[in-house]
């Protein structure tokens, strides 16, 4: 199991998937009152019922584990990864995603990954924690991070954005980093069917909405295996065991619920790798059924 530090730019955590190998690419722990935030439902009553969470995903008291992450990995020669967390020197309301000043662009190019090289950025939703990356500050502007990739999101995501009547915060994490990318001609909007679509050979966005209308998984196959990356259609693994619980910030509830149901209902009892975009060391595991719903049963990662 990979314990190591998001400060320890030495030990990258990675699976296995085929012939790819996926990074995760650490940036911060989060503080624990994000748990009682998000999730408001996972009291620690509820969390304290299902034993299988601690103590990686929970500690005794029942505050939950999350943390903030993308993933990185090379398919068809492809230079790719999966959301851009939170970002440092951002102007945020939530005072844990603050100005931050992280390692991540380190841990990324210790991963093989530096910003230029990159091909690909998927961007799951469009959530101040999942594009921050996407832009840093050059001279007191906010340019593109990775200038060579190209960026990738749901045309349904974007496009309700644009009609949503924004709060000043969120204004501003579109001015700081989704605009600029824009305006550099690097976002590209993809038209995802029910069925999902495959953006290059092995890799396909699978549509997951209710958190946002747009949200995507994704999932990748190399050589008969399969992972896929949830977003945030599952926050943190205690959502397994109760589907039920959904984020305070879900644009449709009973949408994300039942995307979510569903989801897991097509993992359950397969060999398929599931990676958590919040989910704490060990991050990664299979979906196996459970007193009448689901849990994790984990699968550590290798540090290089």
């Amino acid at each position: 199991m990979s314990t190591a530090p998001a400060t320890d730019p030495t030990a990258i955590p990675s699976w296995t998937v085929g012939d790819v190998t996926v990074h995760r690419i650490d940036e911060i722990l989060l503080p624990p009152a994000t748990g009682p935030w998000l999730l408001p439902d996972a009291t620690p009553v509820v969390v304290a019922g299902q034993d299988w969470l601690r103590p990686d995903f929970a500690d005794d008291e029942g505050i939950l584990h999350i943390d903030s992450h993308s993933f990185a990995f090379t398919v068809g020669g492809l230079r790719i990864l999966v959301d851009t967390g939170i970002g440092n020197g951002k102007e945020r309301a939530n005072p844990a995603w603050h100005n931050l000043n992280t390692d991540y662009l380190q841990r990324l190019s210790a991963a093989g990954f530096p910003p230029d090289s990159v091909d690909l950025v998927i961007l799951t939703h469009l959530h101040a924690d999942h594009v921050g990356w996407n832009t840093h500050e050059v001279n007191g502007e906010w340019v593109p991070t990775f200038p060579n990739a190209c960026y990738i999101t749901s045309r349904v995501e974007r496009e309700f954005w644009v009609g949503y009547d924004m709060e000043e915060a969120r204004k501003q994490m579109f001015r700081d980093s989704v605009i600029p990318v824009e305006e550099a001609g690097l976002l590209d909007l993809v038209d995802v069917p029910a069925d999902g679509i495959e953006v290059v050979p092995g890799l396909r966005l699978i549509p997951t909405p209710g958190h946002t209308p747009g949200h995507v998984a994704v999932e990748l196959t190399s050589r008969g295996e399969t992972a896929l990356i949830t977003g945030d259609c599952i926050h943190h693994p205690v959502q397994l065991a109760h589907p039920t619980i959904g984020a305070c910030v879900d644009i449709e509830p009973e949408q994300s619920e039942a995307s979510r149901r569903t989801l897991l209902g097509s993992l359950a009892g397969t060999d398929t790798l599931v990676l958590g975009t919040h989910f704490a060391p060990p991050t990664a595991g299979r979906v196996v059924t459970h007193e009448g719903a689901y849990r994790l049963s984990p699968v550590p990662a290798d540090s290089h």
